[in-house]
């Protein structure tokens, strides 16, 4: 082969540092330096200071490293950690960040060959493979250990001496920005995805022994329940990717929810995310902490809301068509519809959500007991929007037909992206419509509530998972739905006339872990009725109040603790 003819050229350990570095910070950093002067527009001072002392630290950095058997594979990692983050960062306007780790590391082999595209290799091949192979192609000149060091270090003590000159004749300014920017050094090429990556295997590694605390273990199931005369049954749909805005029930202008609409359903128009990924978000909507309160270390180590249910002798269900449960479904029975491989609605490991209505169908048909059943949807997950409906509710064209976003216009990409929120509409109009079917049986209600909304190229961004602090609307803003047949509402004492005069007022995932337990009259401390969507349009019924609203300040686990007081056992 030509490269084993030509003679290899030799470069020095600092001379190869600093190529490597230069390279980093110009060609894999572009979302970074725009950030970078965006934010430092009022002081270019600040900003040339800021800029030339992270070029220096990040040639002490690379400095550090050049030691013989450590350098190249530390450079070679560092290009194409750079290399794959730059293509997600500039792409789709993403951060790497801990939480963005967290969905890499549960994603499933369908949902991440979307990502895996011709043009991600073409950019790992590019600006990954080609300047590792001449990194490794090079030989480097050595000289003895304590030689080498002495040399690297009168490149590193002079680089740290000006860098840190640098930040401080102009400290005011850099702290400011970096405070109140708090995304931009996670946008830094390769010590954000790295740091985050490190963060997130500490936080693994801390929480493998986790011991789950009881939640709720005083609940029960409450006198109107028991009077119901039979069975009770709440479908809730834990939505994907689906944003308010695109919802016509919200205003709209496209007619995305006909269906709903027909069904007269109950429908708010201002709710909240606890996050912006399914991560996140799933195991926040089924929590008994608030956002505010929310962590993952909170959410794994206490019981949820389908543990509280089956606590107080509810028969609770989970069937996943993502990604899993996210250790929501651990304690509960748990079913993959994914799994179903001979289906017409499947294909590639992945299924249209039609795959729950068959299931459905055939469980109310055999329901004795009260019952929690989650639905877990693939709902509009991107970046492959057109894989998310049939060929019957491809309504809006021309639709984006490719996972690789940047290929299709804006209006493409929503069209697809409208197609899969009016394939949801179906979907839910349907689940309505099989609880009406089986309401001579069962007293059936429907609630509707997505993970995260969806950025679809407003101001250069995609996808979701951006830092909570900085989200935009799109991925923040979801949908909330709640449907009530008749028999549900008699038995249940729900007056959606009531409810219906209630759909302004801001909601969130807050409301859903004691909306639940409200719609299925479970009595326990850590219900709280404020946090009932439903409760102030539910008819007491005779004899005194149905739930008793309580404090959970002292209810929670003795492990965790609150901002203000600390908790004491349940």
């Amino acid at each position: 082969m030509i490269f084993t003819r030509l003679r290899r050229p030799e470069i020095g350990s600092i001379a190869l540092s600093a190529l490597v570095s230069a390279y980093l910070l110009v060609v894999t950093n572009n979302s970074f330096w725009t950030h970078t002067v965006a934010y430092f527009n009022d002081s270019v001072v600040a900003l040339v200071s800021f800029s030339a002392a992270l070029c220096l630290l990040t040639l002490a950095g690379l400095t550090i490293a050049s030691v013989r058997y450590v350098m190249k594979p530390v450079l070679i990692f560092l290009i194409m950690v750079s290399a794959s983050a730059s293509y997600f960062i500039d792409t789709f306007g993403v951060i790497i960040d801990k939480d963005m780790i967290g969905n890499a590391a549960v994603t499933t082999q369908a949902e991440a060959g979307h990502l895996l595209t011709g043009s991600l290799a073409m950019h790992l091949l590019l600006y990954g493979l080609l300047p590792s192979f001449l990194v490794m192609w090079v030989k480097v000149r050595r000289r003895a250990f304590l030689a080498n060091a002495a040399v690297n270090l009168v490149v590193i003590i002079p680089c740290l001496f000006v860098s840190s000159g640098l930040v401080y004749a102009n400290f005011a300014n850099v702290a400011y920005v970096i405070r109140e920017h708090k995304d931009l050094m996670k946008r830094f090429n390769p010590t954000g995805p790295v740091s985050a990556a490190v963060r997130y295997a500490a936080s693994t590694f801390k929480e493998r022994n986790i011991v789950v605390q009881p939640l709720g273990t005083d609940a029960r199931q409450g006198p109107r329940i028991a009077a119901a005369g039979k069975p009770v049954v709440v479908v809730v749909v834990a939505g994907e990717t689906a944003r308010a805005m695109n919802f016509s029930l919200n205003g709209y202008a496209r007619e995305t929810n006909p269906e709903l609409k027909a069904l007269g359903v109950v429908n708010y128009t201002d709710t909240t995310s606890c996050g912006t990924a399914t991560a996140i978000s799933l195991p926040c909507m089924f929590s008994v902490y608030p956002r505010n309160e929310y962590s993952d270390w909170k959410a794994r180590s206490t019981e949820n809301l389908m543990n509280v249910l089956t606590r107080a002798g509810v028969s609770a269900t989970w069937w996943d068509n993502n990604t899993g449960s996210k250790g929501i479904a651990d304690l509960i029975s748990f079913a993959s519809m994914t799994n179903q491989k001979n289906s017409p609605l499947c294909k590639n490991g992945e299924c249209l959500d039609e795959i729950f209505l068959g299931e459905l169908d055939k469980k109310l048909q055999a329901t004795t007991s009260n019952s929690v059943i989650v639905l877990h949807q693939l709902g509009s997950h991107g970046p492959s929007y057109y894989l998310r409906y049939p060929e019957k509710f491809r309504r809006f064209t021309p639709d984006c037909r490719t996972p690789e976003l940047m290929k299709c216009s804006v209006a493409e990409i929503t069209n697809a992206y409208d197609n899969s929120i009016l394939y949801t509409d179906y979907v839910l109009a349907s689940v309505a419509r099989l609880l009406e079917k089986h309401q001579d049986r069962v007293a059936g209600a429907m609630i509707y509530m997505s993970d995260h909304g969806e950025s679809l190229g407003e101001d250069g961004i995609y996808l979701h998972g951006a830092p909570y602090a900085i989200a935009p609307r799109e991925q923040t803003q979801v949908p909330f739905v709640a449907w009530f047949s008749k028999p549900y509402q008699a038995a249940m004492g729900v007056d959606t006339a009531c409810l219906a005069k209630d759909t302004a007022q801001p909601k969130s995932h807050d409301n859903l872990f004691h909306t639940v337990l409200g719609m299925m009259n479970v009595e326990t401390k850590v219900y709280k009725r404020d946090l009932d969507a439903f409760a102030n349009c539910t008819r007491k019924p005779a004899g005194g109040p149905a739930f008793q609203s309580a404090d959970t300040t002292n209810d929670l686990p003795s492990n965790v603790t609150r901002p203000v007081a600390l908790p004491g056992e349940l």
